[in-house]
């Protein structure tokens, strides 16, 4: 989610946003130390967790407090590659009065770090705004309501919209408290710093309190001492930091009292809460939401090899309308998998739509790979009950699903957990390469071009060819941009949407800013009805989206909008997907920021499936509306391929497939449509969008033009007959 703002690009600290700039590697502190692994996401691999960085001893860091002892269990050999460090001021030192305590108190970590307990729903924001309260805060965009995991800030500090929960400078007993509204056994808590590209604000260590009525509390205590426990918390503002608890508490209310915090700062926290519910047999609070759906799904996070097993699993239920193929390869060798559904898979059929959703681009946003894992498993089942909705999509359109267009980036997300991966570990490919800035810019050569008045007579305002730099062996190009690349080239896709998480909101093209070095600006296509239209089908029946007590994720409030916004009025992404798939090809591709939580944890799952069921279903059936047709040769009936379809007042056309076959994608209207060929004369005819559900048919006979006759007639070694010799000598007239 979310490229980079060009305007930011050269100043932006990389661990304030998490952003980079493609082709360099990842800005942060490797880890000082592990604790014993784990991953919150049910079934995933365990993965080792950053601690704090702590003074050496005999050093003074600030406080009367002696350091923290945190268990540390090896669990294998972590070998890590040389980055570049970015200088930072100390990490750990205290902004408040000495809190003192003794060697009993430190923290007693379980055995066995197992979390137990799913996430509450800070990040989420199933835990609503008003369920958050703190001691004090600097201004209400740090208030409470600030302190989600991975909340994002606005790019200016001060706003409604800022990056934590930040306590007044005054306060010398800072609280931050969570009411989960019914009886809930809490087992953890995740923090972060501030995020921020002005300052650095963490806490580096913290109390746990517990409350039924919000009035009497009780602290954490350890095991071994019963002193109450003190938590190491961060040592950077983006790394997610894990504490269990030493005993889980049932309460209705926790409170975090920051102890430390960074020399300089102020004591800011981003935090998310692990916990599970409490039957309650009294019926005292209202009951929790139920998270779920009731289709027979397999609603939980796939790794590389899981998600082979299910598309082939998928396979095997489904042979008749399912076909597995790989487009390439990633840079680490994995496999770029696609699940084609159609009931004649393998095949192009003329007339028959394609298709493509691809999830995965940026490996940490998860919820979109679940998704096509969990739509193409709804189509096998829903085909083989006879669903009549299905049954005709499978039957009249061709649908292909990328679940994972950077595998190699997923496994490093998964190995660290839906809660730990943070918001840009995982993000790139192996190679440090952003895969939505790894497109060739077609942009700019089209702008210049249309500048110099030669679109459309000398240059194409569609097909625009790969430019020679992109083309060179040295080119920074991606393998996994590479096989997309050459994916589009083999397919004639009409329709696409590509799937990424951390926003909810869908953009459409243009995603690059037409005015030189501007980070945003309004940019559209000459289709721009035709992308608004998408974009609201899609934002339209996405349940989340309409929901109408929603809060913004981080620092924009989309709702306004239609949840949808042009792509290069949020920010420029030069080099994007979308913009090459409408320069390049003829497909028309939006992007579908899915969810708040890039990587929502399993139990999250149901309910998000349930959120985009119907949108994805809506957005495919959505490749109908428009014109399609064939453009034949009159004398022979054979389909002319490549042949241009120019619709009159847009300045986009598209092109046949190798049948002879085309779609249009149009909004209701009239319109007057001309098809050319070269050899061909061209011909012309009006054709009419209704509301009704389409496509209408449209289609063309084209007439050789005399040239054309005569040079097949002269390479076929025919005799010219006498109709096309008066002709030819009748034009020889006229140009004399």
């Amino acid at each position: 989610m979310w490229g980079l703002l060009l305007a930011l690009a050269t100043f932006a600290p990389a661990v304030g946003l998490g952003l980079r700039t493609p082709g360099t590697s990842v800005l942060g502190l490797a880890p000082p130390a592990t604790t014993e692994a784990w991953s919150p996401a049910r079934g995933s691999t365990p993965a080792p967790q950053s601690s704090p960085v702590q003074p050496p001893p005999g050093k003074d860091n600030g406080t009367s407090e002696p350091h923290v002892r945190v268990r540390i269990v090896k669990k294998k050999k972590v070998i890590m590659k040389k980055r570049k460090k970015l200088i930072r001021p100390r990490p750990t030192a205290t902004a408040r009065p000495p809190v003192t305590t003794t060697t009993k108190g430190a923290l007693d970590l379980p055995e066995e770090q197992d979390p137990g307990c799913p996430p509450l729903g800070l990040e989420s924001l199933r835990v609503s705004d008003s369920q958050l309260e703190a001691s004090s805060s600097q201004s209400f965009g740090l208030g409470p309501h600030r302190g989600r995991l991975n909340i994002q800030s606005g790019l200016e500090d001060g706003d409604l919209y800022d990056g934590a929960w930040c306590a007044e400078q005054q306060d010398t007993k800072p609280w931050f408290q969570v009411d989960a509204r019914h009886p809930t056994r809490f087992s953890g808590i995740i923090t972060q710093g501030r995020n921020s590209i002005w300052r650095y604000d963490w806490v580096t260590s913290y109390k746990v309190q517990f409350s039924n009525d919000s009035q009497t509390w009780w602290g954490s205590r350890n095991r071994s001492s019963g002193m109450e426990a003190v938590f190491p918390a961060n040592s950077d503002p983006e790394t997610p930091v894990l504490n269990l608890l030493p005993e889980p508490q049932v309460a209705r209310f926790i409170r975090l009292l920051p102890q430390t915090w960074l020399q300089g700062g102020a004591s800011c926290l981003r935090a998310e809460i692990l916990a599970c519910p409490v039957s309650d047999p009294n019926d005292l609070f209202p009951k929790a939401p139920a998270l779920g759906s009731s289709d027979p799904l397999d609603f939980r996070h796939h790794n590389y090899k899981a998600m082979r097993k299910l598309m082939k699993q998928v396979n095997e239920k489904c042979p008749n309308i399912t076909r597995v193929y790989s487009i390439g390869k990633s840079h680490q060798g994995l496999k770029l998998y696609v699940m084609e559904m159609s009931d004649q898979p393998g095949e192009h059929e003329l007339g028959e739509p394609e298709v493509r959703y691809v999830a995965g681009m940026h490996g940490n946003e998860a919820l979109g790979r679940e998704l096509l894992l969990l739509l193409m498993q709804f189509l096998c089942h829903e085909y083989l009950r006879g669903d009549p909705r299905v049954t005709r999509l499978l039957t009249e359109t061709r649908i292909h699903l990328l679940p994972s267009m950077n595998p190699d980036g997923y496994e490093t997300a998964f190995r660290r957990g839906s809660e730990l991966v943070g918001w840009a570990e995982g993000r790139w490919n192996q190679q440090g390469i952003d895969l939505n800035h790894n497109f060739a810019d077609l942009n700019t050569p089209l702008w210049e071009a249309e500048d110099d008045g030669l679109v459309p007579d000398t240059v194409p305002n569609h097909h625009l060819p790969l430019p020679t730099y992109y083309t060179l062996p040295n080119a920074t190009v991606a393998p996994e941009t590479r096989a997309v690349i050459e994916w589009m080239q083999r397919i004639p896709f009409v329709l696409s949407a590509n799937l990424h998480g951390g926003e909810l909101v869908v953009s459409y093209p243009f995603d690059m800013t037409r005015t030189p070095w501007a980070a945003r600006e309004l940019t559209p296509t000459p289709d721009d009805a035709v992308f608004r239209w998408l974009s609201t089908v899609y934002a339209g029946t996405n349940w989340a989206m309409q929901d109408p007590d929603r809060r913004p994720c981080h620092s924009q409030d989309f709702s306004s909008l239609g949840n949808i916004i042009n792509g290069a009025d949020w920010h420029t992404v030069p080099g994007s997907m979308n913009d090459f798939s409408y320069l390049h090809t003829n497909c028309f591709e939006i992007t579908v920021e899915l969810s708040c939580d890039k990587f929502p944890h399993e139990n999250e799952l149901p309910q998000e499936w349930e959120n985009n069921k119907e949108a994805l279903l809506t957005y495919l059936e959505q490749v109908r509306m428009g014109i399609t047709g064939v453009v034949r040769d009159k004398d022979t009936e054979q389909g002319i391929a490549d042949a241009v379809i120019a619709v009159e007042g847009i300045n986009h056309d598209v092109t046949t497939a190798w049948g002879g076959d085309y779609w249009r994608l149009l909004t209701p209207g009239d319109y007057v449509v001309t098809a050319s060929a070269e050899g061909y004369h061209t011909a012309t005819r009006n054709c009419w969008v209704p509301f009704e559900e389409g496509p209408v048919p449209c289609n063309f006979h084209l007439t050789k033009t005399p040239k054309q006759r005569l040079r097949e007639l002269l390479a076929a070694g025919a005799k010219v007959p006498p109709d096309l010799r008066r002709r030819l000598e009748r034009l020889r007239g006229q140009k004399n």
